[in-house]
């Protein structure tokens, strides 16, 4: 079975789990407020449906466009814009007729489902498979780092020691903090033994992402040419499968992180690659194209430069750790939410190609409920952002009636609404666009 169909498939499943949980939050605190519930679909029946079927009061279905799902309760204007409705007198079954507090249960449920389903995936992970580790007796050849991190005083082949005074869980989790998270300062220990604690600006996640470095530090390893694409610059310049590169523009090389080091820094140059093939040095030619790229695959030739351990969790232990392992993934997503507003981080948005990336390419359990739960807490977030046609949009305009007594006309609800709509709509054509192009031409 190919990658790209095991990635489609739990893809697939995945979002058909979130989306009909995430609706079950809204249909169950609408039904016990007594309000009629006349449609719950998985994805949208745009014209038709793949299948429906009446329940009582409530037609049940699936849609054929999986962009979401959607539950339409009897006197709400949402997704299916039903003004015939809005037109006739309130009646007591309706989402307008229904108190303020008990409305605003009913649109936050959809992200309380979410946000809990999330934790309760990580608690299930940790106490099934426990949490995967590594510390710096486990990472052979130490961390490459990028030109950001050399100017603070971080060293190739450095091990970190703490952050801010703490061990790392995971010592791989570096890049995360330093991006993410606030770090103070990092201690580490150089390659020739030494110790050294390195203070960090407070934007030095800013700086990072801005200089590209993503990530920003890395596990080091050796590496040959594994696979050259035709007429790229690799191919143009003579290189072959099985050559190891010791040197590019002067700079030595000894594991890929020297090499994606070096490359960055000459990359506007011409480039004299230094390879070792058949046991004699030969210096090859060759200019990056305009992605930064030679246009070939390494291969890794040792196995064993990470090694991960396991740390077992009981059941109580599970219950704690998945609600910290929940939050933290939380406010790290916040967090880097901010990045999407910059022309870098715009560009770097994706959609189905980019979420169905995070899933691993073969069947794997353990990785199909981490990118589940992943998934469930940004839908969570994204949902709560108050923009119309989104579940924080209703909220917003349900806080503004608390707050001032006036409920908003239906006329400005069904023009946010609208509003709303074709801005997500922009935006997934935006982000599936980024995943198309950078298919084609990366």
């Amino acid at each position: 079975m190919s990658p790209f169909f095991v990635k489609a498939v739990q893809l697939l499943l995945s979002l058909s789990i979130l989306i009909i949980l995430h609706e079950l939050g809204h249909f169950i605190p609408a039904r016990a407020f007594k309000c009629r519930v006349e449609k719950f679909f998985l994805f949208f029946d745009i014209k038709f449906a793949l299948w429906k079927k009446k329940i009582g009061e409530t037609v049940y279905g699936i849609g054929w466009l999986p962009l979401g799902g959607y539950v339409k309760i009897a006197g709400m204007i949402d997704e299916s814009m039903d003004k015939e409705q809005m037109k006739q007198p309130p009646q007591p079954w309706e989402f307008r007729s229904k108190p303020t507090w008990q409305r605003l249960i009913i649109m936050l449920g959809g992200v309380t489902v979410n946000l809990i389903v999330g934790f309760l995936i990580y608690m299930m992970i940790l106490f099934v498979w426990g949490r995967a580790y590594s510390h710096k007796e486990d990472i052979k050849y130490g961390f490459g780092v990028s030109a950001t991190l050399e100017k603070y005083g971080f060293q190739q082949g450095d091990q970190i020691l703490n952050v801010n005074g703490e061990p790392l869980f995971d010592d791989l989790d570096i890049s995360l903090y330093l991006l993410v998270r606030d770090v103070e300062y990092v201690e580490v220990l150089h390659a020739d033994g030494t110790q050294e604690t390195i203070r960090l600006p407070e934007d030095i996640g800013d700086e990072l992402f801005q200089a590209g470095d993503l990530p920003p530090i890395t596990p080091r390893n050796p590496f040959v040419v594994d696979s050259i694409a035709k007429d790229g610059a690799a191919w143009e310049g003579g290189m072959k499968k099985g050559d190891k590169i010791v040197a590019l523009n002067g700079y030595k090389v000894d594991h890929f992180s020297d090499f994606a080091y070096a490359l960055k820094k000459y990359a506007e140059d011409s480039l004299d690659v230094k390879v070792e093939r058949d046991g004699r040095e030969i210096v090859l030619r060759m200019k990056a194209n305009d992605k930064g790229k030679l246009g070939f695959v390494a291969k890794n030739t040792d196995d064993d430069f990470v090694k991960r351990n396991r740390e077992e969790f009981s059941f109580l232990e599970s219950i704690s750790g998945g609600f910290k392992f929940g939050y933290w993934t939380l406010h790290d997503y916040v967090v880097q939410f901010k990045y999407i507003f910059t022309k870098k981080g715009a560009g770097q948005l994706g959609g189905f190609g980019a979420i169905g990336s995070l899933f691993p390419s073969q069947w794997n359990w353990e990785g199909f409920w981490r990118s589940t739960a992943l998934i469930s807490i940004i839908l969570a977030f994204m949902n709560v952002l108050p923009i119309p046609a989104l579940d924080g949009g209703h909220v917003a305009f349900l806080l503004y009636e608390m707050v001032t007594g006036r409920k908003p006309g239906d006329k400005f609800l069904e023009y946010a609404q609208m509003i709303g709509f074709f801005l997500l709509i922009a935006l997934v054509l935006y982000a599936n666009g980024n995943d198309i192009y950078r298919w084609l031409f990366e």
